[in-house]
This record gives C-alpha cells, sequence and structure tokens, in this order.
C-alpha cells in the first residue's frame, strides 16, 4: 500500500510539471508579446493570473483565503509572505488582482521555456553576487516608481522543513520605507504540507491563505527598519507557531534535512 501511494504521489507531481509546461505553451504567443514592454505588465499579469489558477485549481487544491484588509487598486505595495514552496507564487498571483513584480532567484532561468519569461518579467537575483543584489534594488525601485507592487519573500530561501519561519533580510523592509508603501504580511498555512521540496509528502488538499493587516511605513526611516521587519515576523510567526497542522507537519521526525 505504502509504495502504491509513492507511486501516485509521484505521478501526481510529474502531473504538475506536465500541466505548467503544456499550459505555458498555450499562452506563450500572448506572454512574449504582453512581456515586451513595462507598459503592458498589466495586462501581463491578468493573464499569469489566470494561468496560476489553472495550476493550482488544476492540481486538485483548493483556496481558502482570508483577508483582514482589502487591497487599493491605485496603490503601491511590498508583499512578504512566508515562503514554503513553489505554489507559493501561483498563490500571491491568485490572490492578488494589483499587478506585482517578483523578485526571485536567478537559477530557475534555466528550466526550459519557463526561463525565457522568466527572465523577462522578474527582477532576478543571484544571491552569490554582491553586484546581483545591488542591482536588484535598483530594479525594484524601478517598478516601484512606475506604479507596480513588489514581492520579496523576506526569508530569502526555502528553510528546512522543521523551521517555522526563518530570520528576515532586510531588504524589503528598507524599499517599504523608502518609497512609504504598505507592508502586506501574508500567511501559506498549508502549502508546505501539500507541495514541499520533499516529493514523498503532498497531496491535493485545501491551501488556507491569510492576508493580514498591512504595516504601514509612512514617516519612518532606514533606522526604523528592524522594528517593520520584527513587526512583520511576528506576525507570520505567531500565526504559523499556532497552527496545528502546520506545526504537526514541522514537527515529523523525519524533516531534519535541508532545503
Amino acid at each position: 500500500m505504502k509504495y502504491i501511494k509513492i507511486t501516485l504521489l509521484l505521478l501526481w507531481r510529474f502531473w504538475f510539471y506536465i500541466l505548467m509546461l503544456t499550459t505555458l505553451l498555450i499562452i506563450s504567443p500572448f506572454m512574449l508579446i504582453l512581456s515586451a514592454k513595462q507598459s503592458y505588465y498589466s495586462s501581463l499579469w491578468k493573464l499569469v493570473r489566470v494561468w496560476a489558477k489553472v495550476i493550482i485549481y488544476g492540481m486538485g487544491f483548493r483556496l481558502e483565503i482570508e483577508r483582514e484588509q482589502e487591497l487599493d487598486m491605485e496603490k503601491s505595495y511590498m508583499f512578504c509572505p512566508n515562503h514554503t514552496s513553489l505554489l507559493d507564487p501561483f498563490i500571491l498571483m491568485i490572490v492578488s488582482k494589483n499587478p506585482i513584480a517578483f523578485v526571485g532567484k536567478k537559477s530557475l532561468e534555466k528550466i526550459p521555456i519557463f526561463g525565457f519569461f522568466y527572465r523577462r518579467s522578474v527582477i532576478m537575483v543571484d544571491r552569490s553576487n554582491p553586484e546581483s543584489r545591488k542591482a536588484v534594488f535598483k530594479r525594484a525601485k524601478e517598478r516601484l516608481k512606475k506604479g507596480v507592487s513588489v514581492v520579496i519573500f523576506p526569508e530569502g530561501l526555502v528553510p528546512k522543513e522543521n523551521v517555522i519561519l526563518s530570520p528576515f533580510k532586510k531588504g524589503a523592509f528598507s524599499l517599504a520605507i523608502e518609497f512609504e508603501i504598505p507592508i502586506v504580511p501574508q500567511t501559506y498555512f498549508d502549502t508546505k504540507r501539500s507541495f514541499s521540496w520533499d516529493i514523498y509528502k503532498g497531496g491535493p488538499r485545501l491551501l488556507r491563505v491569510k492576508q493580514h493587516k498591512f504595516i504601514e511605513t509612512e514617516n519612518m526611516t532606514q533606522d526604523d527598519i528592524d522594528i517593520v521587519s520584527k513587526k512583520t515576523f511576528n506576525v507570520l510567526y505567531n500565526q504559523l507557531s499556532n497552527d496545528e497542522l502546520y506545526m504537526e507537519d514541522t514537527n515529523r521526525p523525519e524533516n531534519e534535512r535541508g532545503a
């Protein structure tokens, strides 16, 4: 029975990549056009939101979204979710109608087909290169000046499976303060146990998402980075550490592994 379950799980994982690449091929002509100019970005965002819904629901997931505060379509935001899964960006696309520029790792550009559009639309960072990290902030500032929101997973990378929430890096909070835009903390409770980097666990289920009250940065200075970072961290940590299902998965004995 165990081997049947593992086989079905691996086939389901394989279906994810088939679904992603097939749908990407279908919409690629439109993405090619809409990713050509920054002025088309709002239209590109509408398209990728549809694509994200096909991926999430096509994998058998369902979404339950709780919003303590609604987004204003006329404003820019700094989105700061916890990061545990490849599903996280797709969920964020669905949750937010506001066009968002992602800051993502450079290594993903190597994925066939996906990598081509990834390079054209995402602010890429090579975390091993200090110059690359500096360039990220320059490109993010350009997007913010044009009214586009930005998402930065403040943990930097996906943490180990047995970690509740990794310490935050300061980049997202520095940008939010500089542009005086609200920080939007979002908690993803179920992506780690549903579709983590551990290929031998997971499965279709309800994915709970909570968008918390925004953290305002107006009239703050760079001296307030630690205060804002800690406040955001505490919001997410308190939610995750008090969630029974999240903690049950995090405390599994076999979770002693690298990200």
